[in-house]
């Protein structure tokens, strides 16, 4: 039996516009899981989306062709998969909650943005912090914001606020075993370092002995927020490290730390970003030119047959 939609419009003699039903149930299902893309943004989170669509396009064929057995197993591993999400895209979810609050609909379609860019002379001064605090075998950890602002109720503690301008010897400064914040990591957002002393989840995935506190803290901000990266700096061998996507780069260069960051930076475009809304618009407005033709000439047929 067809939705009320459809027997209410069955019931009125317009059985044409069922077929341009239909085309709008599916472009408004198109239209969110754009909105769903954009908002994710991140490269392999991407992935999980996509692994997720594919599995309820699967269902669904697998429904079409009559395979019972399959389909049954399909459904389960959506809804399994829909629930994990749930779990992994705690921020995106409440940025979309939030979002849809606040009324900022038309910001939804908006493509995420690419990492921020930062002057190569804000790179430089951490670079060359970084490389003070290795060779002395200072530990230090920084949280570089990417592209979107980092919602510090993600931090453990939020640590204290500085909103001071980025340098190599206030950086040095704030980790010196013998101030207060030495044992928090520093958070910059643009070319300001916003706090010190701030205190982060740490990793529940297992690790090597040779990471301290500081690695498994840096791998948990960076699986739990994906718009940030983090440096690291070892206090026992002083070896420098890059986390991203809860993943460690190490270890590490100066010089190599340096090429990653203006990589990471860049204000070049991702040729993997989410393509624009008008793009979307422009695929949705040409098959619905190829429909209207169709749609015309069975309206004009069921005419003729009700004469």
């Amino acid at each position: 039996m067809g939705s009320l939609l459809e027997q209410l419009l069955k019931d009125l003699g317009w059985t044409w516009s069922l077929p341009l039903l239909r085309a709008i149930d599916v472009g408004l299902v198109l239209l969110l899981t754009y909105m769903l893309l954009v908002i994710i943004g991140e490269r392999h989170t991407l992935w999980m989306v996509r692994g997720l669509i594919i599995l309820m396009l699967s269902s669904v064929l697998s429904s079409i062709l009559g395979l019972t057995l399959l389909t049954f197993v399909l459904e389960k591993l959506v809804i399994g998969s829909a629930v994990a999400m749930a779990f992994i895209l705690q921020a995106e979810f409440r940025r979309l909650l939030e979002q849809l609050g606040r009324g900022e609909v038309l910001q939804l379609f908006q493509p995420s943005r690419r990492a921020t860019p930062k002057p190569d002379s804000v790179i430089d001064e951490i670079v060359d912090a970084v490389k003070e605090l290795s060779q002395n075998r200072t530990g230090a950890l920084l949280i570089l914001e990417t592209d979107r602002p980092v919602d510090e109720r993600d931090f453990s503690v939020p640590g204290v606020r500085l909103n001071a301008e980025v340098s190599k010897e206030l950086l040095q400064t704030i980790f010196q075993t013998s101030t207060l914040l030495h044992d928090g990591a520093v958070f910059i957002r643009g070319s300001r370092v916003i706090s010190a002393g701030v205190i982060l989840p740490i990793s529940d995935r297992t690790a090597s002995r040779q990471l301290g506190t500081r690695h498994r803290a840096a791998m948990g901000i960076t699986e739990r927020v994906e718009n940030c990266v983090c440096v690291v700096v070892s206090e026992e061998t002083g070896s420098i490290s890059l986390a991203e996507g809860g993943n460690l780069n190490r270890p590490l260069t100066s010089s190599k730390l340096r090429e990653l960051l203006r990589e990471r930076f860049s204000p070049s475009v991702d040729p993997e970003r989410v393509a624009p809304l008008r793009s979307l618009g422009r695929k949705l407005s040409a098959r619905m030119i190829l429909l209207f033709p169709r749609l015309v000439r069975s309206k004009s047929s069921a005419s003729r047959e009700k004469k």
